[in-house]
């Protein structure tokens, strides 16, 4: 009679194991196609949860031989078996868990297609479920290994010591990883503040670029040059920074043009029409030619026109410039602008022998109505001195001793 409790039943029971997987893995992928054929594409996007079931089913199933054909007798290698195919089944658990994530996810992103003209709620969705698939995939990992854990011997003991040093453990790691955790808060935070998004178009550092990655602990922005800007996440929450696409795409494009004041600014409006008209850059929004200042020898010529996005607001920029100069080139030569000198060498000579003769400048000096009112201010001061006796003293000697020099020289009038 075959004994299955033996070596030789050990590997036969695992064969018949494997087996009763493939069964059972053929059945569950024949009923998931049938399912499948009424979305096409779907089971494609089965193939990690598929393997991963797989890997799952097949350690319960090589487990549960183990277990019952083993012929070891020894209760502490049996524990160590069962322990290391626990933990293996605890930590393929928590694998396919996240393949359910990821699959549960990648449903829902793909709700929402940024291949259309207004993507800002899908944008906003990819952002927040990037940075929800990254915080939940390190929850699972924490929890998976804790199970593993709480299935070894002596293991809720081990847990008491940690969580008594804990303490001072904690307030060294807060310390040390303050920056680190700031970043991972700050990342959370413009996951679900929406004031970036993946495709984003920003400045940022100096940098005009689209954003690519938003993680929880940093953002990399793709310049438009094709380098990578990778920037902490916290330089978003505490530095200003332009999104030029936080409500919208379009944008409006400037062009200046520092010109001669002879200038035909109608001709110039005449001529922006004929070349937004051409280009298929131009959304048809806004067009406007003003100008916006006039200083020295040049007035500042301001051209806007508007763009669908920010690629197509660059080079309309630009295709207007090339017009507009060429334009001017050969339509309008007198706009261009110029530096004038003028010569004024004979008008300094004439004004040298005008100065030579007598001119009335002076306001004190130089005319009589000058002199009269300088006699106003500087002239005698009357002062009467009163005697002892109440008498005016009419010696000719009245002038106070700070009086101006010859005040004494006019007496005072008598009544």
């Amino acid at each position: 009679m075959f004994e299955w409790k033996s070596w030789l039943g050990l590997p036969v029971a695992v064969a018949i194991a494997l087996l009763a997987v493939v069964i059972v893995v053929g059945v569950i992928s024949l009923i998931v196609r049938a399912i499948a054929r009424l979305r096409p594409g779907a089971y494609a996007t089965l193939a990690p949860l598929r393997q991963r079931l797989r890997v799952l089913i097949a350690l319960l199933a090589v487990w549960v031989a183990v277990a019952a054909t083993i012929p070891i007798v020894e209760e502490n290698i049996l524990n160590i078996i069962n322990y290391a195919f626990r933990g293996a089944v605890i930590a393929a658990g928590g694998w396919l868990l996240v393949a359910v994530m990821n699959l549960l996810f990648g449903r829902a992103v793909a709700r929402y297609p940024l291949d259309v003209p207004d993507n800002r709620v899908a944008r906003r969705v990819r952002t927040q479920v990037q940075v929800l698939r990254r915080v939940l995939t390190a929850v699972i990992a924490i929890v998976t290994i804790g199970a593993i854990l709480l299935t070894l011997p002596g293991a809720q003991a081990l847990g008491a010591s940690v969580l008594a040093s804990a303490g001072l453990v904690g307030v060294v790691a807060g310390i040390a990883a303050q920056s680190a955790l700031a970043n991972v808060f700050a990342g959370m935070q413009l996951a679900f503040s929406d004031a970036i998004r993946v495709d984003d178009v920003v400045i940022a550092d100096g940098e005009w670029g689209r954003i690519e990655e938003i993680t929880l602990t940093y953002v990399v922005l793709n310049i438009w040059d094709q380098r990578r800007l990778v920037l902490p996440s916290t330089y978003f929450t505490s530095t200003p920074f332009q999104n030029w696409t936080r409500n919208a795409t379009e944008l409006l494009g400037v062009v200046v043009f520092d010109l001669d004041w002879r200038v035909n600014v109608d001709q110039m409006r005449v001529q922006l029409k004929k070349v937004l008209a051409e280009t298929e850059l131009w959304d048809g929004r806004t067009a406007n030619v003003q100008v916006v200042d006039s200083t020295g020898g040049f007035v500042r010529v301001r051209i806007v026109a508007s763009a669908a996005d920010s690629g197509a607001q660059w080079d309309l920029q630009t295709h207007v410039r090339e017009e507009m100069v060429s334009w001017l080139q050969t339509k309008n030569p007198a706009a261009l602008p110029r530096t004038r000198v003028l010569m004024v060498e004979n008008e300094a000579r004439s004004r040298g022998k005008a100065a030579a003769e007598p001119q009335d400048r002076g306001l004190f000096s130089g005319s009589a109505e000058a002199d009269a009112r300088r006699q106003e201010f500087t002239g005698a001061i009357t002062v009467q001195a009163n005697t002892p006796d109440n008498t005016p003293d009419n010696t000719t000697d009245n002038a106070p001793d700070n009086a101006p020099e010859g005040a004494a020289d006019h007496p005072p009038k008598k009544d």
